[in-house]
């Protein structure tokens, strides 16, 4: 059996599985904001977290997953 050679080091798999966890917090923060009544409006959509903080943290996610992956070893 020969040796296996992974194409990543473990830096870049750190990092991949850190702009994973970014992308989901992101994703978790944009959730909700809804109304049961459709006939009602809620403003909570339109909330700072929802608008702002959310998506920089999925920016950065996916900034970070293509730094991992363009990121040379040693």
């Amino acid at each position: 059996m020969e040796n296996q050679t992974f194409v990543f080091e473990k830096k870049n798999y750190m990092m991949l599985i850190g702009g994973i966890v970014l992308m989901v917090i992101g994703y978790i923060l944009m959730s909700g904001g809804g109304s049961d009544d459709p006939n009602v409006f809620n403003p909570e959509i339109f909330s700072f977290t929802r608008i702002i903080l959310a998506p920089i943290f999925i920016l950065a996610g996916l900034l970070i997953e293509v730094f991992a992956i363009m990121v040379k070893g040693k």
